[in-house]
């Protein structure tokens, strides 16, 4: 038995042996930026990585999972910021979102968007994903709650996916150009419906 494949065998299991996952993830990111997602395969990772596809399975239950993990190592960490103004944090993270996607990243997640409609386990970590990014938009609303900004019966969550309602649909539509001050316009109009319905139960 080779050492090669002694070092494989080792890799298989419920725990991840990090180095070999660290390959996996470089290999799956180097080749979707090269031949483009309808060209991504477990077997072309594999091939890749040197690594077996039993292993990658074993963590990785389909491509479009081994996909999505890609595409959240590639995100930039600054998406969400913190101003102490909802209308510009808001405006930023469209800006920043759609910026992303423009620099191809929106083809990649188009792309796991149609797996997860087959792909049951896709479908999971999607879901996932998106609750897990509905928390993290939801945090800059809450925080606009606390400074008396917006109404305080403002569902923070329902906001947050008014704002990935917004984006999703551009992104699945091909609409990804924004127009000189558009992100700030959606901003306002968003924040500014949130503010009346504190007026109209007395909220000042």
């Amino acid at each position: 038995m080779t050492d090669k494949t002694e070092d494989r065998r080792r890799s298989i299991g419920a725990r991840r042996n990090p180095q070999t996952q660290e390959a996996i993830l470089e290999a799956a990111e180097a080749l979707l930026l090269e031949e483009g997602p309808a060209a991504f395969s477990i077997e072309a990772v594999a091939r890749r990585a040197r690594a077996g596809k039993p292993t990658i399975y074993r963590w990785w239950p389909s491509r479009g999972t081994l996909m999505l993990d890609i595409y959240h190592r590639q995100k930039p960490l600054a998406i969400h910021a913190d101003t102490g103004n909802l209308e510009e944090e808001v405006a930023l993270l469209i800006e920043r979102l759609i910026g992303y996607w423009q620099g191809g990243a929106g083809q990649v997640f188009r792309f796991i968007i149609a797996e997860a409609q087959r792909d049951e386990a896709c479908a999971d970590k999607l879901r996932a994903y998106a609750a897990e990014r509905r928390r993290q938009t939801g945090a800059m609303f809450k925080r606009a709650i606390d400074r008396g900004e917006i109404a305080p019966e403002t569902d923070p969550f329902l906001a947050a996916e008014t704002i990935t309602s917004i984006a999703w649909q551009r992104l699945l539509t091909g609409r990804l150009t924004l127009k000189e001050g558009e992100a700030r316009q959606i901003a306002r109009q968003l924040v500014q419906g949130l503010r009346a319905t504190g007026e109209a139960h007395g909220h000042k």
